[in-house]
């Protein structure tokens, strides 16, 4: 009688887009240190390596690299049968809708404390009357406002009905922040997130790996629908 033990199932295999850029060096650490994944590819024009290059062997296309790339990415490694989860922001997600043949989900922030921090302002936009967001990132993103503000005005408005003002800073020593806030009579509240290290985000990015798959629709956007 054999005693081997249920076999364990096969790792997610993981190709990142934009993998020598910051996100995208972390999150080849996080996948490559997952228990139940497999890194297999690196697509990075700094590298020689397109996101054709990568696909083949690919469950998972992990894309951290600009607005005019996240794209025609998407489209190239779902027209491959490989799930997408993107974290670029700074382009049109209407343009996702309609792409068949795998999964994507885009997250504007992964970082579990900037979705609670998403929520809570929406479900506080729906009590008091007034609201403005001030973002806060180094000066090397791309994109203003970022995705993250934007996204929670858009909760917002979704709960108060009233458009949330957007302040954007760019300065070098920051990495990702933001607080929503809001103001009744007499009173001020302040809602606050702050990523001090890209290793923030990584759980999520982790998490979304994994359940990009069993998407019930597509596209998914904010990773707070898997949570």
């Amino acid at each position: 009688m054999s005693n081997d033990g249920p076999a364990s199932a096969d790792p997610i295999r993981v190709a990142v887009a934009g993998a020598a850029g910051r996100m995208g060096t972390a999150v080849c650490v996080a996948v490559e240190g997952a228990d139940d994944m497999e890194l297999v590819g690196r697509a990075d024009p700094t590298l020689d390596t397109s996101v054709a290059d990568v696909l083949a062997g690919a469950d998972v296309l992990v894309d951290f690299t600009q607005p005019e790339s996240a794209l025609p990415n998407a489209r190239e490694a779902v027209a491959a049968g490989v799930h997408v989860v993107i974290g670029t922001t700074g382009f049109d997600l209407a343009q996702l809708d309609g792409l068949g043949g795998a999964n994507v989900l885009v997250a504007p922030n992964f970082a579990i404390g900037a979705v609670l921090m998403m929520r809570f302002a929406a479900e506080a936009a729906a009590l008091m009357p007034s609201a403005e967001i001030v973002e806060l990132h180094h000066d090397k993103k791309l994109d203003s406002p970022s995705g993250t503000a934007a996204r929670t005005a858009e909760l917002m408005k979704q709960s108060s009905g009233s458009e949330v003002p957007i302040h954007s800073v760019r300065l070098p020593g920051l990495v990702a922040h933001q607080e929503v806030i809001l103001g009744g009579t007499g009173e001020t509240l302040t809602i606050r997130h702050d990523a001090l290290d890209r290793s923030s985000f990584m759980p999520g990015v982790l998490l979304a790996i994994r359940r990009v798959a069993s998407l019930p629709s597509s596209p998914v956007i904010g990773l707070e629908n898997l949570l």
